[in-house]
């Protein structure tokens, strides 16, 4: 059987993205082992077909045209403990990681909880929240490279920045991650703090990529947003949440568009009234044209 006979064709990228939004791909497929990463990245290197790697599908904006190539959805989810130090699939739940380490006594992950995404996310975005970082925690990445070579990285080897990582720059697929955490009888504790703040001031229920503004400097884009009066401010099926106005949110069948269109709109208000270039954050993921 040929990898090209495995792959759906014409999927919809609405089914597999938290803002609901994005046309078809032309090819999709779960890849559910290092060898059918390696078969997937040998096909689009043969035959010229741009790819997506697909961690849970949130801090992601698909076209409303979809995507004319191949979106590698990334199911590695293994996890192992040696000690203090966990190792897991690019695949893997990150806010289901901050649990549980935490619920085996370990810190260093509580503020995953809540973050929708996929630990290989998390570590492409140098994801983050209250005032820890993926570069805070991580010991070594495992890494396919667009030769189909798998390269192990150490923390000292990776340039992270805010919510910025190497990878963002290099061709390839993010496999797997270890974390170094420390054993803390208060991880439980801080976690279920972090959860419950989130579940009361972020729009868990609406349809999002997250938050979709950088933070500028010191200052909070959510605040900035709110300040310009711009909670409720609607474009199509867009809207920027009234709970956090650094979300917008898919409220009533919103295209890219729409959402394109109103974070613009933002950007415009903001800078207008503050002097603050706000940056995004939520990966833009362009058709890609014409093969």
């Amino acid at each position: 059987m040929t990898i090209l006979s495995r792959f759906v064709q014409n999927k919809p990228l609405s089914e597999v993205s938290t803002f609901g939004i994005g046309g078809p791909a032309r090819y999709f497929f779960e890849a559910h082992s290092v060898e059918d990463m390696k078969e997937a990245l040998a096909f689009c290197k043969e035959n010229k077909v741009p790819y997506f790697v697909l961690g849970k599908g949130s801090n992601s904006l698909f076209d409303d045209r979809g995507f004319n190539g191949l979106v590698l959805s990334c199911k590695l989810s293994f996890c192992h403990y040696e000690g203090s130090l966990v190792s897991v699939g690019a695949g893997y739940s990150f806010s289901l990681l901050g649990v549980q380490t935490a619920r085996k006594g370990f810190s260093g992950l509580e503020f995953a909880s809540g973050i929708p995404g996929s630990v290989g996310g998390a570590v492409y975005m140098n994801a983050g929240a209250n005032g820890k970082e993926i570069c805070d925690v991580v010991s070594h990445v495992e890494y396919l490279n667009d030769d189909g070579d798998v390269v192990t990285l150490s923390k000292e080897e990776i340039s992270f920045s805010y919510r910025t990582s190497m990878f963002q720059k290099k061709k390839g697929v993010i496999l797997s991650a270890s974390f170094s955490l420390t054993p803390c009888s208060e991880a439980r504790k801080k976690q279920l703090e972090i959860v419950d703040y989130r579940l009361r001031t972020q729009p868990y229920q609406d349809k999002s990529a997250g938050c979709v503004f950088r933070n500028p400097n010191a200052e909070k884009a959510g605040a900035l947003i709110d300040l310009c009066g711009l909670k409720g401010f609607k474009i199509g099926g867009a809207e920027v949440s009234e709970m956090h106005a650094n979300f917008i949110v898919n409220k009533n069948g919103s295209t890219a568009k729409d959402v394109l269109d109103l974070a613009r709109h933002i950007q415009h208000v903001v800078k207008e009234k503050t002097g603050i270039e706000l940056e995004m954050e939520v990966r833009q993921v362009p058709y890609q044209g014409e093969l």
